[in-house]
């Protein structure tokens, strides 16, 4: 029997009209009421293109306001929104809108242009056109059926094609659901977001705003600066953010500190270095680590407030809907397996890939991990990204964090490559914020720290490394990049 509800948008607005529903940089502000009448009003300009329950929408565009409104009126028809990452080339797009089976796109000014040459039969409106139809008698959703499809977004495809991930509205319900029984939800929040909405993370954050009554400082990307400022000036208590964004967010705090009302700094996009954690904590910012992938909804596992500052590295345990675990004895290390209402169910017209992803309910999620007598999860690596040399495994993000930890170093990412005499080698690709620092040095530096045969065989000196739109590292780009050294 399907789990009915009523609209989550139209429920906030009954519940607390008045209240600030989305902020915007520029001072612009929406109440939950004034968001539920123009996500409705879009809804019926909508319909008048021939959109319909279950009809696949394809949303290219940026964090913006036309964004925010245009998921929550797919809600309103019963459509489903298929978000597409900014940053992909015309030729991914177009794979993906044919294996979305997209029927139309809706995109930003900005990105219209890229959005028409996806694929010439697919018709592209901007935004501002859809405000420029009449409005369509048309009958709009009061309720939610949990069990349908909302939304589809397409894994970073590390390995072959990418795969769509189909998010029930229930997903994002039960995610939401989690992450409040773990963080809380306070009269005087306010999340702010600079995360990209095409993906899960950020989109959670829109999702379950509207669920708790709360307001989303929404950014339209990330800036230390503006991050630093909306956190000081702007009364945010919750940021989301990964790796990246914390370390320069630390640089730009030099020895101050946030407010006492900031209460969460929500960390995910895989393993953090150590040292910047411990340095995070040293300022009093209440990082708050987490894992979860697009296949669970975003977060699945966190750190609890109480242990947040004594479980450095530590991503927590499962929220309390889901479930974890690894074939393998306390502290040693195996592949992470989850469950949980916030789960996917599959991946969009790939049975196969659905099937080979689960194991009697329960996901491979393809990452390695390790939990401690407590019952913490401490994420080690992708298994793709694991490097085996002589016999022993050596974990990239492991050596990252040591050579994080040293003076100059500003980011590191280490790959494997293929070695005649040990099978695989580290190396890594270095960005500094010194030109004095020599190979030698940071070579000499991690003999101190790691085991002879964790140590890079090479470092390569680069200006930045390369980045998804989630800030997250793009190793397959490090190995190409490592290719064309060769």
């Amino acid at each position: 029997m399907s789990e009915i509800i009523p609209h989550w948008l139209s429920k906030q607005a009954q519940l607390k009209p008045k209240k600030q529903a989305i902020e915007l940089q520029d001072g612009t502000s929406l109440t939950f009421q004034e968001l539920e009448e123009k996500s409705k009003r879009f809804a019926r300009k909508l319909a008048q293109t021939g959109v319909l329950e279950g009809t696949h929408i394809g949303i290219l565009s940026g964090n913006n306001l036309d964004m925010v409104i245009a998921i929550h009126a797919l809600s309103y028809l019963g459509a489903i929104g298929v978000l597409f990452n900014t940053r992909l080339t015309t030729e991914e797009l177009t794979y993906q809108a044919n294996d979305a089976r997209v029927s139309m796109i809706l995109s930003s000014h900005h990105f219209y242009d890229q959005a028409k040459q996806i694929q010439s039969s697919l018709t592209v409106f901007r935004f501002s056109d859809i405000e420029q139809l009449e409005e369509k008698e048309v009958s709009l959703r009061c309720e939610i059926n949990l069990s349908e499809p909302f939304t589809i977004i397409y894994t970073s495809g590390t390995t072959g094609k990418p795969k769509g991930v189909v998010h029930t509205y229930g997903n994002h319900w039960w995610s939401a659901v989690g992450s409040a029984l773990n963080l809380g939800v306070h009269t005087d929040d306010k999340w702010l977001n600079p995360l990209p909405l095409f993906h899960v993370g950020g989109l959670a954050v829109l999702i379950r705003s509207v669920m708790y009554g709360m307001p989303v400082f929404l950014m339209e990307r990330f800036d230390e600066t503006a991050v630093q400022e909306a956190i000081m000036k702007k009364d945010v208590t919750i940021a989301s953010v990964v790796t990246v964004m914390l370390q320069r967010l630390v640089e730009v705090l030099e020895e101050g500190t946030y407010p006492d009302h900031f209460r969460c700094m929500l960390l995910g996009g895989g393993p953090a270095p150590k040292p910047l954690l411990e340095n995070a904590k040293a300022r009093n910012i209440p990082v708050f680590q987490s894992y979860g992938m697009t296949e669970t909804s975003s977060q699945i596992v966190t750190l609890s407030p109480q242990d947040a500052l004594n479980k450095i590295g530590s991503a927590g345990k499962p929220l309390f809907p889901a479930q974890l675990k690894i074939d393998a004895a306390p502290n040693e290390v195996g592949e992470i397996f989850v469950k949980g209402p916030m789960v996917t169910s599959g991946y969009f017209n790939k049975p196969a890939a659905t099937a080979k992803a689960f194991v009697d309910g329960w996901l491979a999620t393809g990452d390695l991990g390790y939990v401690d007598e407590a019952g913490f999860l401490y994420v080690v690596e992708r298994r793709t990204d694991l490097i085996i040399s002589g016999g022993e495994n050596v974990y990239p993000s492991e050596v990252e964090s040591v050579l994080s930890g040293m003076d100059g170093i500003r980011e590191v990412g280490v790959v494997g490559k293929q070695d005649d005499q040990w099978g695989q080698s580290p190396v890594a690709f270095v960005v500094t914020d010194s030109p004095s620092i020599t190979k030698e040095a940071i070579i000499a530096y991690a003999k101190k720290r790691l085991a002879k045969y964790k140590l890079p065989t090479a470092i390569y000196f680069v200006e930045q490394l390369p980045r998804n739109a989630s800030n997250k590292l793009m190793r397959q780009t490090l190995v190409k990049w490592l290719r064309d050294k060769s």
